[in-house]
């Protein structure tokens, strides 16, 4: 339902050789693994972990760091290490700013015709040549037959109704792919595919049958919101703060160290008490209404093109474990909230249930890339 691309998911496919498979999510300021496995239908967590990249570029763990492909294999290395990280296998994540996903409407035409217009048409939406991306499409389930058309000359009323094709695309360009391939091939991994980070976050967002539903990712750099239909992306919207530009900003105005502001803007959240939390919750809360506004701007103009409203808001992230959160959300959005909860789709000791569920929004993407994993192998 969540994979819709076969040539971009699977670059660099080789054959499992490990009942286990592990998901790898590169971010910008911090890596993430989870390694699963599956035994008699039941999938089950082996391990995972984190680590902050910051130390790799001398600046404090939680910043965003523009670290060498060397660097990073080395980095990844020392987290599997770390993590007791067993298999080989694994599944990389893309994130959404390396690559370019939209939907176009084509008029209805055979696979052969599609397939030769669909390059041509996204080369409009593509700011660099077509030639230096990997292209992948899916077509998306109709709802309606027809769209209604104007089709007639000045001297004409008449209306035809014109069947129209609404297609998912997807580009990532090939440097990135060929990084990413460097990237592991240099931490002794074997690169299974390549996923674009929206389509793993949510695979493991909504543990229910909903039709239509939002998700809001909120990272390290900036903050994703995607509005899904019958598990295809019907739209997408990226909001230019976050989790990061919160931390820094508590920083700078309490005079602390970054690692200690990351540490507050957790704690704290958007519910402090204390004047000294105060200043801090006043800052988060400030983020976020910004934050909410951009997501509720985005709900009314998907409202008012598509005559739909958005059932519910799937919140995940690892910005998204502040104190607070699922109250602010819900008096700042007209839709049902949920944190998201990757971690409760696979089997794992209760002991670690309360930590899993505190700390699994910001493994959503490495948890996705692994249930897909698995589900490739069988």
């Amino acid at each position: 339902m969540l994979n819709p691309f076969s040539k971009l998911s699977n670059i660099g496919f080789l054959k499992h050789k490990s009942d286990s498979f592990l998901g790898l999510d590169i971010g910008s300021s911090s890596i993430k693994v989870v390694q699963l496995k599956k035994k008699n239908g039941v999938v089950i967590l082996e391990t995972y972990g984190e680590l902050s990249l910051g130390p790799y570029a001398n600046i404090e763990a939680g910043r965003a760091t523009n670290l060498s492909s060397a660097q990073l294999s080395e980095a990844i290395t020392n987290l599997l290490k770390e993590a007791n990280v067993t298999t080989k296998e694994c599944g990389v994540s893309i994130p959404l700013k390396s690559s370019l996903v939209f939907n176009i409407q084509l008029p209805t035409m055979d696979k052969k015709q599609l397939e030769q217009m669909i390059p041509i048409e996204a080369r409009k939406y593509i700011p660099v040549p077509i030639s230096e991306v990997d292209l992948d499409w899916k077509v998306i389930p109709k709802e309606e037959m027809a769209v209604t058309s104007f089709m007639g000359e000045e001297n004409s009323n008449k209306r035809e109704e014109v069947p129209k094709t609404e297609v998912l695309v997807a580009a990532i360009h090939r440097d990135t792919v060929l990084k990413q391939k460097e990237i592991v091939s240099g931490a002794g991994l074997s690169l299974n595919f390549l996923e674009i980070e929206i389509f793993s976050t949510i695979r493991t967002a909504v543990s229910h049958n909903i039709l239509n539903f939002a998700v809001l990712d909120m990272g390290s750099g900036s903050t994703k919101l995607y509005i899904i239909e019958k598990g295809m992306i019907k739209d997408s919207h990226s909001i230019s703060r976050g989790s990061q530009d919160i931390t820094l900003n508590i920083a700078r105005a309490t005079g602390i160290s970054a690692t200690d502001a990351e540490q507050q803007k957790i704690k704290v959240g958007v519910s402090g008490n204390t004047p000294t939390e105060k200043e801090v919750s006043d800052i988060v809360y400030s983020s976020m209404e910004y934050i909410f506004g951009e997501v509720n701007k985005t709900f009314l103009a998907y409202q008012k093109k598509y005559n739909k409203n958005v059932d519910k808001l799937v919140i995940t992230g690892g910005g998204s474990i502040i104190n607070g959160m699922t109250e602010f959300a819900k008096s700042h959005t007209e839709v049902e909230v949920e944190i998201s909860d990757p971690f409760s789709k696979v089997e794992a000791p209760a002991f670690l249930a309360p930590l899993l569920k505190q700390v699994g929004p910001g493994f959503a993407v490495a948890l996705g890339l692994a249930l897909r994993g698995l589900q490739q192998m069988e």
